[in-house]
């Protein structure tokens, strides 16, 4: 019979998913994490269901972006109490690699995924945060690597925050251990946007329809780029851009988006009086 705590891991709510339908077209996806007991840390389980669902958001046509949040808390490490009963350094290893693949999925999903980050971002939640690419959070949020304080270190996509960071910052957050406020996070660009509680929302969606109104092919060209751009020399990176616009062109998604736009224009200029101008 499994456990109490086994049958608490594998609760089919502990991360919600919800699309919502959006008036630009297609739809986004809410992805929440559901384990406000213990700070929305999530366990061996919990992190391999994330990949899973992240796995099978990337292959649908109609997605424009995913936002990643939770209850409360972003999501507040992985499970001590579950590390701590690993009976050895193979488990141990598994269980680090589940960590991989649930920041791994989100990389690979190929729209954008905002974290939107309140209350705790600890540990293999920051590692996820980090793995979005983009963050917003409230000025309650609290961040931190305190893998050292548990004597093992920070691993895996921990690698990433220097890239946000820089090299100071990132040696002193896995160095330390040490959990910063928000403010502190947003000066050293971790989080893009920093906002009260109650704008948390209105943020979000700030984003979310700026993304919604781009050219749904174009974004996902653009990720793509965004992606090559991390293992390219500049030179290489350049000609990857070239590339990326020439292949935005064999549909009509760049015509149409800039023949709106003068439109657009065209009646603004005719409100103002300006005629055709």
């Amino acid at each position: 019979m499994a456990s109490a705590a086994k049958q608490e891991f594998e609760r089919e709510d502990l991360i919600l998913v919800r699309r919502e339908d959006r008036p630009e077209g297609g739809y986004v996806a809410w992805v929440t994490i559901n384990n406000e007991a213990k700070k929305n840390a999530l366990p061996v389980e919990g992190r391999a269901l994330l990949a899973k669902i992240m796995t099978e958001l990337a292959t649908e046509p109609e997605l424009r972006c995913v936002v990643l949040t939770g209850h409360q808390n972003f999501i507040g490490g992985a499970n001590i109490g579950q590390m701590a009963d690993f009976p050895d350094h193979i488990i141990a290893e598994i269980g680090s690699k589940t960590t991989h693949h649930a920041c791994d999925s989100i990389r690979r999903v190929p729209v954008p995924v905002i974290a939107r980050i309140e209350g705790y971002c600890l540990g293999a939640g920051m590692e996820i945060a980090t793995s979005c690419d983009m963050r917003v959070a409230s000025t309650t949020a609290k961040f931190g690597m305190p893998e050292v304080k548990y004597g093992v270190p920070s691993g895996m996509e921990a690698c990433l925050i220097p890239r946000l960071t820089g090299w100071g910052k990132a040696m002193e957050l896995v160095f330390t251990g040490e959990i910063i406020d928000a403010a502190e996070a947003y000066h050293f660009n971790y989080v893009e946007k920093l906002v009260a509680p109650e704008e948390l929302d209105a943020q979000t969606e700030r984003w979310v329809k700026s993304i919604c109104e781009a050219g749904p092919r174009a974004i996902r060209i653009q990720k793509a780029l965004c992606r090559d751009w991390e293992q390219m020399s500049i030179s290489d990176a350049v000609q990857a851009g070239i590339r990326a616009v020439g292949h935005a062109h064999t549909t009509d998604e760049p015509k149409r988006l800039m023949s709106a736009w003068r439109e657009r224009q065209r009646l603004k200029r005719e409100a103002r009086g300006g005629g055709k101008g």
